[in-house]
């Protein structure tokens, strides 16, 4: 006895769709170390330095060389100069951030907080005086000269 299923082609690309669909991820995704999107100006790919119009080409072989040495240097030089480079830099950046935030913190925000504070006072001592001195003072001379005329007389 054989036995067979024979099944229309629609209704088995109908029936293996969701089989195929189902995408397993073998490798985790690598996360996002610019996610505030710092330095946009550094994506720089090969493409962006060398570019050969339509109407000049080299050989195929040579651009995809150029190519692949271009990635492999950029790949290669990045990896060594943050090998030797990361570490100082970030003990220098968190050394320099911190004394900037103690400064902040202890120092420059105490003085503003304290000029807020005692502004108010000199606002109300400042426009007493304005309003003793200087207002009489300009308002005297507006009057003296609000009599002065100036006609023009054509020749």
């Amino acid at each position: 006895m054989e036995t067979s299923v024979i099944m229309d082609e629609d209704e088995f690309n109908r029936s293996i769709e969701p089989i195929l669909g189902k995408k397993t991820n073998v490798y985790s995704e690598v996360p996002d170390r610019d996610p505030k999107d710092i330095n946009p100006h550094l994506k720089v790919g090969f493409e962006d330095i060398i570019a050969e119009p339509i109407s000049t080409h080299s050989f195929d072989r040579i651009w995809i060389g150029s190519h692949a040495v271009f990635e492999l240097v950029k790949y290669i030089f990045y990896r060594i100069l943050t090998t030797f480079l990361a570490i100082p830099m970030a003990f220098i950046a968190g050394i320099v951030f911190g004394i900037l935030s103690c400064i902040h913190i202890w120092v420059v925000m105490p003085v503003i907080q304290g000029c807020m504070m005692t502004l108010p006072s000199i606002h109300v001592i400042w426009t007493s005086l304005m309003d003793m001195f200087i207002g009489p003072f300009f308002y005297s001379i507006g009057r003296c000269l609000s009599s002065i005329n100036i006609k023009t007389v054509q020749n």
